[in-house]
């Protein structure tokens, strides 16, 4: 996601950069997803499925303060939206269009979340990037804080990735509310399937495009400055 290449890519690097991510999906995304259901199937409340499918990203924030010694903020802010979910299931009215509608105002959150942290000193997709785009080493987080710090084409790149995916989930969950007042429950979540892995899939592919594009204006207005600068010494 970088504008410019923090630092050669090496082998050992790669590998444990795609170990991480694959740590955190399984741990964030898929064992909290097939927790819930198993439990759901087996006569579980939604409010305990919810609650114990939770345990996994706790679980995988104390192994990754083990390991680092530092807190993960990709499962922090995990943490803090499965909470919100289990707080919108169990709060008001029971009904099943309102508990949809409760659902799409939750990635909504995450939209407006990502907006207003473009206010703050660090836009959300930061470190998100940092979480995604290092292997977790004290070297290759100091290279993405270095890039922050020292390259405005990196800063442009992330804040504009985060107001791409803030607007995107707050359409995105002003669709799925309108849809729940139009269309029948069993429509509805068959649409919340599609838009729950369209959406953020879409997003990832826009952001790998994006940042490649991003790298490649500065690889070549790098390569430009170089030019320019030893036609100048000549």
């Amino acid at each position: 996601m970088s504008v410019q290449p923090s630092a050669p890519p090496s082998k050992g690097v790669n590998k444990a950069t795609v170990l991480g991510w694959a740590v955190s999906i399984v741990f964030n995304v898929v064992l909290p997803m097939v927790t819930y259901q198993q439990l759901i199937d087996a006569g579980w409340s939604e409010f305990t499925a919810l609650l114990v499918s939770g345990a996994w990203p706790v679980l995988d924030t104390v192994i990754h303060l083990i390991w680092q010694r530092r807190i993960d903020e990709f499962a922090v802010v995990t943490l803090i939206f499965m909470a919100l979910t289990v707080i919108v299931t169990v709060a008001g009215p029971h009904s099943t269009r309102l508990l949809l509608v409760k659902e799409s105002a939750v990635t909504g959150l995450f939209g407006v979340v990502c907006l207003v942290s473009l206010a703050l000193p660090r836009p959300l997709m930061f470190y998100f990037g940092r979480k995604f785009g290092t292997d977790g080493t004290k070297e290759g987080l100091e290279r993405w804080n270095g890039l922050w710090a020292e390259q405005p084409g990196f800063r442009r790149v992330m804040r504009t990735i985060t107001m791409v995916w803030g607007v995107g989930y707050v359409v995105e969950a002003g669709a799925r509310i309108g849809l729940s007042y139009v269309l029948s429950t069993g429509s509805m979540v068959g649409v919340n399937s599609v838009l729950a892995y369209g959406v953020p899939a879409v997003l990832v592919a826009w952001t790998i495009t994006y940042s490649k594009r991003a790298r490649a204006r500065g690889q070549a207005a790098m390569a430009a400055r170089e030019a320019a600068a030893a036609a100048a010494a000549a």
